[in-house]
Parts: structure tokens; sequence; C-alpha cells
């Protein structure tokens, strides 16, 4: 149990340490104009209309980093910095959510597996850290309400990788697209891709800390004492 101790202390300090490199990063790039002039909303519009994608909707949303795609709804939501924005950092953020619903409109493999686990992951999530403190606290008498929660947890932190290769990926459709149209400098992309990088390493960092999580119940689970 030592090392998984260990790994959840690094993951911890980890997440810390990538969320103020990611919010360090983005301040420092909102800061630089776009030498072409888009603003996050004009290349989220542009990127859409590129893919033939005509029935999604650019809106903005309130907060900071709080950009994403509903592919329930149809909608690239862009925090007010990004959607106004007229820096690197805005045109990538915006061009990786269009990522996402070119991704949508591909029926990317990834994509699909995560949104058909979403209606299990929502009840999961509902109870699972319930049942794991029941769990834990009955784990002499049974191992049964445990052995409930490491199921649920393996299911959430399954959904954690699988999200790797969908944000890889849209980040990947959105520098391809920026450099093919011009959008960025040599420069600029490497700004773009920085960002996008610190962005993408949140979600790492998040599937570890899940994953080492999750062993430390399984060895919890699995060295019970009867």
């Amino acid at each position: 149990m030592g090392g998984i101790y260990l790994i959840l202390i690094v993951t911890m300090l980890a997440s810390g340490l990538v969320s103020w490199m990611l919010k360090s990063k983005f301040e420092k790039y909102s800061k630089i104009g776009l030498q072409s002039g888009l603003s996050g909303r004009e290349a989220a519009e542009m990127m859409l209309a590129d893919n033939g994608i005509t029935d999604v909707r650019v809106i903005s949303t309130p907060g900071k980093l709080t950009d994403h795609y509903n592919p329930a709804d149809k909608t690239v939501n862009l925090s007010e910095y990004v959607y106004e924005g007229r820096s690197a950092a805005a045109a990538a953020v915006a061009a990786h959510e269009v990522g996402h619903a070119v991704q949508h409109a591909k029926a990317y493999t990834f994509l699909k597996f995560r949104s058909a686990m979403v209606p299990a992951l929502s009840v999961a999530s509902r109870y699972m850290q319930w049942i794991l403190l029941i769990g834990v606290v009955m784990i002499q008498s049974t191992p049964i309400p445990l052995a409930v929660g490491v199921a649920l947890f393996a299911l959430t932190t399954l959904f954690s990788f699988i999200t790797l290769p969908v944000e890889f990926d849209a980040s990947k459709r959105a520098l391809a697209w920026m450099d093919t149209k011009g959008i960025v400098t040599t420069q600029e992309h490497g700004m773009a891709k920085d960002a996008l990088k610190w962005a993408a390493m949140t979600y790492v960092v998040a599937a570890v800390g899940s994953l080492a999580t999750l062993l430390y119940y399984a060895s919890m689970l699995f060295g019970r004492r009867d």
C-alpha cells in the first residue's frame, strides 16, 4: 500500500502544478494578439464551415476555462475570453472544441464509446462514494459493498482513460486546421500547441489519479483479512 500512497501524493502535487501551469500559459498567451486578427468565435465558425458542419452553434458561456462541446444540443461553448479573444490561446481552444464537433460528425470511435458510457457513469458517480464508504466500514464483515464500489470506480477510471485519445485527437485536428488555413504563424503555432498541451495534461493527471485511487481501494479489498 505504501507505493500506492506515494502515487496518490505525487498525483495530487502534479495536479496542482499542471493546473497552475495551464492558467499561467493561457494568461501569457492570451495577451499576445493573433496576426490574423480572428476571434475565438470567428475561428470556431470558420472551422465548422470548412468541415461542412452546419448544425452546430458557437455560443458564449460564463466563466474561465469552461470551454466545451455539448453533443446533446450541438453547441460549441466558449468561455467569454475565448469567445471574444483574438490570441493564439483563444483560437487554439476554440478550434479544439470544434475538433470535438468534427469527431461527433465523423463518428469518431473513442468519442462514441465515451458517449455510450455517460448514462452508466452518471449513475455510478451518484452512488459510488457512499458505496465505497459503506464498503470500507463493513470490510471486516463482508466484502460485497466495497467490491461494488471498486467496480463502479473502475468504470469511472476507464472513462478517464478513454477521454485521453478524444482530447489528444481534438487538439491534433485543431492544430492541423489552423496550420492549413494559415490562422497562425509559426510562432503562434508554438504558443497554441503549448497551451493545448497543458490543457491535455490535466486529463492525463486526472486519469493517473483515478487509477491510483482505484488501486488503493482494490488493494484494500483484496488485502482484507477474513
